[in-house]
């Protein structure tokens, strides 16, 4: 991992992602630190970092075909590491989403985009607080006939999470820990 760019990630979570204060979580925790990762996925410099950052830990660790997650928060971050692995002269990895609920029409898939049975697959987390959307995405994934080879995060919180999911079997690789994040988040002016 290219350190000057895991240093500008971290900077790039604590400044634009990460507050101070009193949150309730999508897992309904109480917490006093808010990450919305989107405002960091989302932008095109995370886009840049996450993608080249993500797809560097990945292929260090498992052979993979494709990239996804529960979508909303792990959306962008499988799009930037796909298309970082197009440009990388190796096999080029396909990006999926994992929708929260099958539709209710059309094909009524829970899997969107080139996701097909048989892939090795990493999930993707945005952040793993209690490890529930990374569980729910993989075993969507194994239903539909995908390996999971393991759990890629955008940042751990450092609550239990991790444990979680690696108890449930699946190595976890984050590229951020909510320690670095925090002591980077300025200051409430």
């Amino acid at each position: 991992m290219d350190r000057s760019d895991h240093s500008r990630l971290v900077e790039l979570l604590a400044t634009r992602s990460a507050r101070r204060g009193h949150f309730t979580l999508a897992s309904g925790r109480q917490s006093t630190l808010y990450i919305d990762a989107r405002l960091t996925t989302m932008s095109p410099e995370g886009l840049v970092l996450i993608g080249n950052l993500g797809l560097s830990a990945i292929r260090s660790a498992w052979e993979v075909d494709a990239v996804g997650g529960l979508t909303l928060g792990a959306d962008p971050i499988s799009y930037s590491i796909a298309y970082a692995s197009a440009l990388d002269g190796r096999s080029p990895l396909r990006a999926f989403t994992v929708r929260k609920e099958a539709k209710q029409h059309g094909t009524g898939k829970l899997l969107e985009g080139p996701f097909r049975p048989g892939d090795r697959v990493a999930i993707v987390e945005d952040v793993i607080t209690t490890g529930g959307s990374a569980l729910r995405a993989a075993s969507a994934v194994k239903e539909a006939g995908g390996m999971v080879q393991g759990i890629l995060a955008l940042v751990d919180r450092q609550e239990g999470g991790r444990e979680i999911i690696e108890q449930a079997g699946y190595a976890v690789l984050s590229l951020i820990t909510a320690a670095e994040v925090i002591p980077r988040i300025p200051a409430a002016s």
